[in-house]
């Protein structure tokens, strides 16, 4: 873990700051940078997919998610390091873009980093139960106990906020914890199960 310590805190703190100058020219440029968020089912909004994780509407969109991207990002990366935390949050961002292209509100204009909380949150509540590590179903019942109320937030609502882009965020965490289990080393053979000696 120590090894993975240095990367994953540079990266989670670069991303985070990337997300407030993003917000920053954002704001300096008149909102220009709304244009990158996801309108669903046109077909040219699908480049926007990436762009559109990156991209909040106000400091106070971002302020919300920056803690729980910090914490959350910063556990998977600590636990999966950085080659695999990146593949996880790549998965979980086409998949949470390209729900709310296929499902969201007609005329809607979604963009933000929430769609990967979601993700992150899933991908730690099941890792440790795919893998079978102690250390990790561990950490996935803390996630469950200390962020579990955000469930409701991938429940359809009226509210303005984008549910499906956290239901499918959520659904691309569990996924991603499938595509990126860890592999068992060659000639290690898995435990027996149900068998008598």
């Amino acid at each position: 873990m120590t090894s993975r310590a240095k990367p994953a805190i540079c990266l989670m703190l670069g991303w985070i700051a990337l997300l407030w100058l993003l917000e920053a020219v954002d704001t300096a440029t008149g909102n220009a940078l709304d244009s990158f968020g996801i309108q669903p089912r046109e077909p040219a909004e699908l480049v926007d997919i990436v762009p559109a994780a990156f991209l909040h509407f106000g400091f106070g969109h971002l302020a919300a998610n920056t803690l729980p991207l910090l914490l959350l990002g910063l556990v998977a990366a600590l636990r999966s390091g950085v080659r695999r935390f990146v593949g996880v949050v790549a998965l979980v961002i086409v998949a949470s873009g390209l729900g709310v292209w296929l499902t969201a509100a007609p005329h809607s204009n979604t963009a933000g980093a929430s769609g990967v909380v979601f993700g992150l949150f899933g991908y730690l509540l099941v890792r440790g139960f795919i893998e079978r590590k102690p250390l990790d179903i561990a950490i996935g019942v803390i996630v469950g106990a200390v962020y579990g109320s955000i469930i409701w937030g991938a429940l359809p609502s009226d509210s303005g906020i984008s549910w499906q882009g956290h239901l499918f965020g959520l659904i691309g965490g569990v996924l991603a914890a499938f595509v990126f289990r860890a592999r068992m080393p060659s000639g290690t053979a898995a435990p027996a199960v149900g068998r008598v000696p």
